[in-house]
């Protein structure tokens, strides 16, 4: 099969369209061939070498951990699900990537609804994933108000509106200019940056009952003073938060709860009009390195994603 790959750490530059062996499914999984594939900052960091978990990469390496495509074979114990199915869902976050490519094994996937294209349904699986296992870490409860620091990126306007739909009142932080696309996904608005609580009360915001800290910008004292309580306040970014006393969820850990579910439930919530994954920039898989260097430039309004054909050319 074709396959970005890289053989060495590095800057976009290090990224090439080459082949590799093509996956087969074990016991509960599906294979499917790709239509789409996202691009996050994890896969940024373990290319760049940036990262601890760098070590454990066996190059050369398959980014992405995030796809959308058509089931072409299915492993031994999967119900639910035939050959032609059109799904989107999450790699094995343990073998950190393997999505931008012709094809990939899934062991959580939801069925794409026809409301979901397969741009946004090929970016939308770990957004969706761990925004709802932080949303469930929050123990958040309708008529609640969440206040979301990072929330017009891929997981914080993900976490918007799976917030919004559980009966959530929604403050979000960005930059002026990603204002109005915030009160499209259901949040209030607010700069971030120092002197967030009094921005957030000059809102019209009479509390804050939990936070999540999405963008990882040193907020995490603000959102203790706007929450009063360290158990109220998740972080997906901010390595100090256990100094704070402040929970880091970071790929479904040991106690956390699973995030799985959300697949399901914002497929549903597309169906009926209530979610959408943004999309900042699509690029076919041939341009795997315009992608990364978008992902890298940061400050993105949504979720940048690769298109996957049968002839890429190299």
């Amino acid at each position: 099969m074709f396959a970005v790959q890289y053989d060495r750490f590095g800057g976009p530059e290090v990224l090439h369209l080459g082949t590799a062996e093509a996956p087969r499914p074990g016991a509960g999984q599906l294979r499917v061939r790709v239509r789409a594939a996202g691009i996050s900052p994890v896969d940024v960091a373990l290319r760049s070498g940036r990262t601890p978990m760098g070590a454990r990469l066996p190059l050369p390496h398959i980014p992405g951990v995030d796809v959308a495509g058509v089931v072409d074979e299915i492993g031994d114990g999967v119900d639910g699900v035939a050959v032609g199915d059109h799904v989107f869902g999450v790699l094995d976050v343990a073998k950190l990537g393997g999505g931008s490519a012709q094809f990939a094994v899934l062991p959580l996937w939801a069925h794409k609804p026809a409301t979901m294209s397969w741009a946004q349904a090929g970016a939308a699986g770990s957004s969706v994933e761990t925004a709802t296992r932080a949303l469930d870490l929050l123990g958040l409860q309708p008529g609640m108000t969440l206040l979301v620091d990072g929330a017009a990126g891929g997981v914080g306007s993900v976490a918007v509106q799976l917030a919004a739909a559980r009966g959530i009142q929604v403050v979000g932080t960005a930059r002026v200019d990603n204002h109005d696309f915030l009160r499209r996904l259901g949040a209030t608005p607010v700069t971030y940056g120092p002197g967030l609580a009094e921005r957030v009360d000059a809102a019209g915001t009479a509390r804050v009952d939990r936070a999540l800290d999405v963008a990882g910008a040193g907020s995490l004292p603000e959102l203790l003073q706007l929450t009063g309580d360290p158990a109220a306040v998740v972080s997906l970014a901010d390595f100090t938060a256990a100094a704070h006393g402040v929970r880091l969820s970071m790929g479904r850990l040991a106690g956390e709860p699973d995030g799985r579910h959300g697949l399901r439930a914002a497929a549903e919530l597309s169906t009926e009009g209530r979610f959408t994954v943004p999309i900042e920039a699509a690029f076919p898989i041939r341009e795997a390195t315009d992608a990364h260097a978008a992902v890298e430039r940061g400050s993105r309004r949504g979720k940048i994603v690769m298109i996957v054909d049968d002839a890429p050319g190299t």
